[in-house]
């Protein structure tokens, strides 16, 4: 049994080392909460392709049916397709994933029916405390069923409803599943497209045996960039082991920003839906909500994590949502974030207008950035103090951490939920000026006393 529940307990998610931290009786006490605290009749369940991952999702499984809850099983998925089946069938659902973590990890992303998100503030604490309450005891009421169900076709069925197939070019596409989920989907997917799919490391393989699922590293991009280069390539697509975020790569093989495909996304809706609503994490580029504003939409600006761009979505109605991080988020997928749904977007905006990616690109980089940059401190609250006190003089807000704005540059420094660790994020017009203004902040983060 895992040493502490808060070590596996994260902000949005369950996560940990298998078995030494996550194992089957955790697996169970979970899935024992999670349907006493969801009061729902039936829970869909779905799992990625690790090792441990059939065992743990037996165990949740019968954890569930234990208190009385009847379970879907539809097998191997991506998250989004749980999401989907979430949506779809109305009804809560747990995907067994570890999405970028190395091969021994593993967890849980839990939702209520609609996909609606359970993070720390949504219930994911309860959850936590009637799984710690519980223990080993089983219930002695009657055992829900168990029935499998295949949603693979209706999910590329859900997934073409993003575009008109009939207009779609014939893009050469490189996309690298990284042996992860995406490869259950990409291949019966293309077969469905105009489009050629060059695959790479399609095997659903726990281990990950060619590079980590982790696309946001650039290294790991490596393999897909030397394909796009080798094969022509329109467009080159790097998925997480879940395939709930992507990354993009341009015809030259230069890798997107997220914040790039989010204000390209963004136009895409705006056309389609005009006058919508569109939502930006704080630390997207500026030019996110300028592109917004061009076209005619409301953005609005949120926390960073997909909980929190969830409900905000519930809430204001809006149509899109993106992060720096490479998670998309669409009304018509349930409000949750989907790198496939993304993919098939880009793609259609490509075939539109006719473009290399890297022209239709090329108006959204206006910037200059950092990317994030972590420290480690011992006190993350007088740290971000003593900034706030020193960057007094500029417009600053505290929606998640502390972010302080001037007219050609501005910065976000946010602490880590699960670390000791201060996330920073700088933005200026020049690469200059951001390399000065990173280098000012960085002294005061890391300074002694």
């Amino acid at each position: 049994m895992p040493a502490e529940w808060g070590t596996i307990f994260k902000a949005y998610d369950v996560r940990g080392i298998y078995p030494d931290q996550l194992d089957e009786e955790a697996a169970y006490r979970i899935g024992y909460a999670f349907a006493s605290w969801s009061s729902a009749q039936c829970i869909v369940l779905g799992k990625d392709c690790r090792l441990s991952s059939p065992s743990l999702s037996g165990a949740f499984s019968e954890g569930v049916t234990d208190a009385g809850i009847d379970v879907v099983d539809i097998g191997l998925a991506t998250t989004d397709m749980v999401y989907f089946a979430s949506g779809r069938l109305s009804m809560p659902g747990a995907m067994f994933t570890a999405s970028h973590n190395p091969p021994r990890y593993n967890g849980v992303k839990l939702c209520l029916a609609g996909a609606a998100p359970v993070g720390e503030e949504t219930g994911l604490l309860e959850v936590r405390r009637l799984a710690e309450r519980n223990g080993s005891s089983r219930a002695r009421i009657a055992r829900g069923t168990v029935r499998t169900q295949d949603l693979l076709d209706e999910y590329i069925e859900h997934l073409l409803s993003f575009t008109d197939v009939s207009t779609l070019a014939e893009l050469v596409v490189v996309a690298d599943a990284a042996n992860g989920m995406a490869g259950l989907v990409l291949p019966p997917l293309f077969e469905r497209l105009p489009c050629k799919l060059v695959p790479l490391y399609m095997e659903l393989d726990g281990t990950f045996p060619n590079h980590p699922a982790d696309p946001i590293q650039p290294e790991n991009q490596a393999d897909l960039k030397r394909a796009v280069t080798e094969h022509g390539a329109n467009l080159g697509l790097a998925f997480d082991g879940d395939a709930d975020r992507v990354f993009l790569v341009d015809e030259r093989a230069e890798g997107a920003s997220g914040s790039a495909v989010t204000a390209l996304v963004a136009k895409a809706m705006l056309e389609r839906h005009p006058g919508a609503t569109i939502l930006y994490n704080l630390i997207c580029s500026r030019v996110v909500p300028e592109v917004i504003a061009e076209h005619g939409g409301t953005g609005v600006r949120t926390r960073v994590g997909h909980s929190f761009i969830k409900r905000v979505m519930a809430q204001t109605g809006a149509v899109f949502g993106g992060e720096h991080s490479g998670h998309y988020y669409f009304r018509d997928h349930y409000n949750a974030d989907s790198g496939l749904v993304a993919s098939i977007v880009v793609m259609d905006q490509m075939s539109k207008a006719g473009q290399p990616l890297s022209e239709m690109l090329a108006p959204y980089r206006r910037y200059a950035d950092s990317g994030e940059i972590n420290t480690e401190v011992a006190d993350k609250h007088s740290v971000i103090e003593r900034v706030a006190s020193v960057f007094a003089g500029g417009r600053q807000d505290r929606l998640d951490g502390l972010t302080v704005e001037y007219d050609d540059w501005w910065f976000n420094l946010r602490p880590s939920n699960t670390e000791p660790l201060l996330r920073l994020n700088v933005e200026a017009r020049s690469e200059d000026l951001l390399e000065k203004k990173t280098a000012e902040v960085l002294r005061l983060i890391r300074a002694r006393g």
